[in-house]
């Protein structure tokens, strides 16, 4: 069970005890799938009592959520209805005793205000939660942004720089999930949801034992390992500058506190300053799992304790040698920025969590939180009168946000298609790329949002890095990416030395993509292009799998496996059929792909 399906957890287990208790007896819920009232009694036998949340059926979760409006009616049952979550969690099996109560205790507070604050329906919850099949998503109605009365300039196809051109080298790093708690030699195969752990217990003879760089398995980093990447990086410069799009806690959500999560932050950035250097300029973005409880990120409509202050404004704090103070103004609103970069190249550092399903607080209100794609839309404008280009960097990629959103986004992209020449994202911890088209046709490949692997293992990975070369800096740069290289720590060979492991492992270029896809250059014409020869040719499409898990696949994929990932690079907007039916991919297998993403 990933652990970001805990919140779901949340939600889901509310009822099991509340169906006994007074105020949960009576209450029938109409069931919209057969159209009659289904009493509790009726829902309970389905139940299956094995680990795993998805064993929870959508009639179950429409009687939760009934129960959970009218228990939430009071606030003298807040403390009754926290105690069932923990307790259903116990006696469905849903996770060990101990992750249940703490993650009850410490998402309690924020998603039971949430929840009161929303006008969220039974059946909106459990569309939310089960996908369409299972209601319908009115709470997040389409809205629309607005753009500039101020016409779309002629678009000029990109062409390749002149020969001997500068180059930009730009170093990315993503998702690096530093566990404090890591142990050599601790069972890499526990019933938790993070292994390699303190508490993880000794690995029994047919199970596996955490290695010193890392482990194949659902692990995260020890802190030498994070340390000896950046090393690495510091003989691997000179780098002209870096994008690093958060996710630096380790996946233990159920038991994080602010302290912590603070902690880990100036650690990770000072490790960052002392090995890149003070010469080296670090771009950062707001990950999901920076805050605590993981996914809770409140809009600035949210004010006191439960705002999300304590982290920007520590964020704003240890960034400062990075970023102007017109950036940390924004920063500590509401975790976005945007910086020039260089003379004609601007950056935009978007808060993605602003975009997820997973944000709770979403619930209360979705339209375009924080105004941030209308401020998105000023500072494309403002670059485009001014002639420059601009990358944007954020968390998690425009498809897998919420579909208004994610709509809204690709719109923003097409506008300004001739501005935007970068898009840079994380998340997903594999190696992977979302393309954009003309909304008209869809036909004509306009942008490419690149998904960077993870500096984590989790899950079954070995750790990596991206590499960057951009269009330098001189008058008329694209700005555009022109090849990238991704580099890896193989665990197999780090983990195996003559002394048990070895003391000065190696980080090794896995890929340069133009040399590996056999590409002239890295244009958005370029990845379509691409994405037709997965489609016609096995052979590179098992290539492209291999490189996506950063070489080490742990299983194979073939026919629908195959035709829902090239899907999901087709697909720069969540929830987009158009570009799914021609390879036989259902808008439900679409969404039951994107939603298994979405959880890292």
């Amino acid at each position: 069970m990933n652990p970001s399906a805990l919140c779901t957890l949340w939600f889901l287990s509310l009822g099991f005890i509340l169906i006994s208790s007074p105020f949960g007896r009576t209450h029938p819920v109409l069931d919209g799938e057969r159209g009659a009232h289904v009493k509790f009694v009726e829902v309970l036998p389905k139940l299956q009592f094995e680990f795993g949340w998805r064993n929870l059926t959508c009639p179950l979760c429409k009687a939760v959520f009934t129960i959970v409006d009218v228990a939430l009616l009071s606030e003298s049952n807040e403390e009754r209805v926290a105690w069932a979550v923990g307790e259903a969690c116990v006696r469905l099996r849903l996770a060990e005793e101990h992750v249940c109560r703490e993650i009850t205790e410490l998402f309690r507070d924020d998603v039971i205000r949430a929840l009161q604050e929303s006008y969220l329906w039974p059946t909106e919850a459990c569309a939310l939660l089960f996908g369409p099949d299972c209601g319908h998503f009115d709470i997040y109605a389409p809205w629309n942004i607005t753009l500039p009365q101020v016409p779309k300039p002629p678009v000029v196809p990109p062409s390749p720089p002149p020969p001997g051109s500068p180059q930009s080298r730009v170093l990315f790093l993503t998702d690096v999930h530093w566990d404090r708690e890591y142990v050599e030699g601790s069972s890499a195969d526990c019933k938790e949801p993070l292994c390699c752990r303190s508490g993880s217990g000794h690995p029994v003879w047919y199970h596996r034992g955490a290695g010193h760089w890392g482990t194949y398995s659902k692990c995260d980093l020890p802190l030498h390992t994070v340390e000896n990447l950046l090393q690495n990086l510091a003989k691997a410069g000179p780098w002209d500058w870096a994008y690093w799009t958060g996710d630096i806690p380790a996946h233990n959500v159920w038991a994080q506190t602010r302290d912590q999560q603070l902690f880990e932050l100036v650690e990770i950035t000072k490790l960052i300053q002392k090995h890149l250097g003070p010469n080296v300029t670090v771009y950062p973005a707001v990950g999901n799992h920076e805050s605590t409880p993981v996914n809770s990120f409140p809009p600035p409509f949210v004010h006191g304790n439960r705002s999300s202050s304590w982290l920007y404004d520590k964020m704003a704090e240890v960034w400062a040698p990075w970023l102007p103070p017109q950036a940390l103004q924004t920063l500590r609103w509401a975790g976005f920025y945007t910086v020039q970069v260089q003379p004609g190249l601007r950056l935009v550092s978007l808060n993605m969590n602003f975009c997820a399903r997973e944000n709770f607080w979403l619930m209360v209100n979705s339209t375009d939180p924080a105004d941030q794609l209308q401020w998105l839309i000023g500072i494309l404008q403002d670059a485009e009168n001014k002639g420059d280009k601009v990358h944007i960097i954020g968390h998690i990629p425009p498809g897998l946000c919420l579909k208004s959103w994610s709509w809204n986004y690709y719109h923003i992209i097409n506008r300004y298609e001739s501005t935007v020449t970068g898009q840079f994202f994380g998340h997903t911890h594999v190696d992977e790329f979302q393309m954009f088209y003309d909304e008209e046709t869809l036909t004509r490949p306009l942008g490419v949002a690149f998904i960077a692997p993870s500096v984590t293992t989790f899950i079954n990975l070995n750790p990596g890095y991206r590499v960057y070369y951009v269009d330098g800096n001189y008058p008329g740069s694209s700005r555009l990416v022109l090849d990238h290289e991704t580099y890896i720590l193989n665990l197999t060979e780090a983990n195996n030395g003559s002394l048990g492991h070895d003391p000065s492992p190696n980080w090794t270029l896995l890929y340069r993509a133009t040399e590996a896809y056999g590409l002239r250059s890295l244009f958005p014409e370029d990845w379509d292009r691409l994405i037709r020869t997965l489609v016609s040719d096995d052979r590179v499409f098992q290539r492209f799998w291999y490189l996506y898990h950063k070489g080490h696949v742990s299983e194979p994929c073939k026919d629908t496996c195959k035709s829902t990932l090239i899907c999901f690079l087709r697909s720069g907007r969540y929830d987009d059929p158009r570009q799914c039916e021609p390879l036989g991919v259902s808008s439900r297998d679409m969404v039951r792909a994107v939603r298994k993403k979405a959880l890292c």
